[in-house]
Formats: C-alpha cells, sequence, structure tokens
C-alpha cells in the first residue's frame, strides 16, 4: 500500500531520499507522542531515540540512537545529542552532549561541550563556552563561563569563576581533580591535578593551586602586585 517501501537505493541520491522518508517517519512519530518540533524538516532524530512529552525540539537539531529525553525540556537551536540521557525539565542550548548524564531541572549553553562519561546533577549551570569531560558535577554548582573540567568530581553547591581551568594532563598520564561543598573559586584559577580541595574553600582570583586546600580555608596562590612607577618614560 506505501510505494515507498519497495524504493532502490542505488546511488548517493536515492539514499538521501530515503533518509528523508525516514526523517520525516520519526519526526511525526515523536510529534504525535507529545513532542513539539518548531521546523521539522530541520530537526535529524535516528532510530531508538526516546523522548517525554511536552518536550519542545528547536530547528537545526540533531539527536543520535541511543538518546534520551526527559519531559519539559528544551532543546535548542544547533544541539546535537549522542547517547546522552537527559532528565526532565533540562534546557540545552546550542550545545553538545556526547555519552553523558544530565539531571532534572539543570541548564546547558549556550556553546556548551559535555564530553564522554559526564554525570551532571540537578539545577546546575552548565554555561557559554563550557567544557566538561569524565567528570562529576553534583547538585547546584555553577559553572557559568569559559571553564574547562575534566577528570574531576565537584561537590554541591560550588561557583566556579571564569576562566577556570583542571590542568589535569602532564604529557603522559591524566589526574583527577576533587572540590568540596560549597567553595567559591575565583576567576582564572588553574588546579594542577591531583587537588583535593575541602568543603566551604575559598580561592583567590589568579591562583594556581598546586596543593591540596583543608575545608574552610581561603587559599591565595599568586605573586604581589608591583607597580614600576615612570617605567614607560624610562623605557623610552
Amino acid at each position: 500500500s506505501d510505494n515507498d517501501e519497495i524504493r532502490g537505493i542505488n546511488d548517493r541520491v536515492q539514499l538521501n531520499e530515503a533518509e528523508k522518508i525516514m526523517q520525516k517517519r520519526i519526526n511525526e512519530y515523536h510529534m504525535r507522542n507529545g513532542v513539539t518540533m518548531r521546523n521539522p524538516e530541520s530537526v535529524y532524530i535516528e532510530d531508538g531515540v526516546e523522548i517525554g512529552n511536552d518536550t519542545e525540539i528547536c530547528q537545526n537539531v540533531t539527536i543520535k540512537s541511543g538518546t534520551k529525553i526527559g519531559s519539559d525540556c528544551v532543546i535548542g537551536s544547533g544541539s546535537m545529542l549522542d547517547r546522552a540521557v537527559i532528565h526532565d525539565g533540562v534546557d540545552v542550548l546550542s550545545s553538545v552532549i556526547l555519552e553523558s548524564e544530565v539531571d532534572e531541572g539543570t541548564h546547558v549553553g549556550p556553546f556548551a561541550y559535555i564530553r564522554h562519561n559526564c554525570h551532571v546533577g540537578k539545577e546546575v549551570k552548565v554555561g557559554d563556552f563550557v567544557e566538561l569531560k569524565n567528570s562529576n558535577i553534583d547538585d547546584g554548582t555553577k559553572i557559568s563561563h569559559l571553564t574547562y573540567i575534566g577528570d574531576s568530581d565537584v561537590g554541591k553547591r560550588v561557583n566556579f569563576g571564569c576562566g577556570t581551568v583542571t590542568c589535569n594532563y602532564d604529557g603522559k598520564k591524566k589526574y583527577r581533580t576533587t572540590i568540596g561543598d560549597d567553595c567559591f573559586v575565583g576567576c582564572n584559577t588553574n588546579f594542577v591535578s591531583p587537588i583535593n580541595v575541602g568543603d566551604g574553600v575559598y580561592i583567590a582570583a589568579g591562583s594556581t593551586i598546586t596543593e591540596d586546600i583543608p575545608e574552610n580555608s581561603l587559599s591565595i596562590a599568586r605573586a604581589r602586585q608591583v607597580n614600576k612607577e615612570g617605567w614607560k618614560d624610562k623605557r623610552k
């Protein structure tokens, strides 16, 4: 009854035609099951994807097989999900998530990159130009912008300032960073792994941390500022 069932695929043009037919079938299946698609012709969803009710998929989104998306999520324009597990109420804006899990109520993006083997907790913020790799981020933590967290275990309610980096690779081996609950990490902090940071720690902006920090401490790891008055005139 459907002539498309006996189409032949003998070249790349016919392959593209068959893919469009399958894309339309898959998208219509999800829309009839309560998923909103703003521009379904631009949404590419592979077979074997699960999407919950009242989730919105925006234009130019790619969702690969093995991905599971909960209810009341927004997958924003330009996002790509590959074997990701996305729980209810998550926003993903123009971001990439690979083989990782994101818990309820978390906001990802825009332009975030969550690489393999990450677990991101509830009500977490993973902001713009943030990259995560092989890390666990616990509930309520905020990583707002321009930060790399690799091979790390981060506690609850940690605030990362802009430009934080975990220096997890020495050229031969990868090392882990552990950060406790309720820590405040100042902008442009470098963690030279392996490092253990206790609960309730404050780290001054611009610090390079090379030693463990006990809980409830303030850590400052930078040289004192020196002003050379009249230096510019002498240079001439």
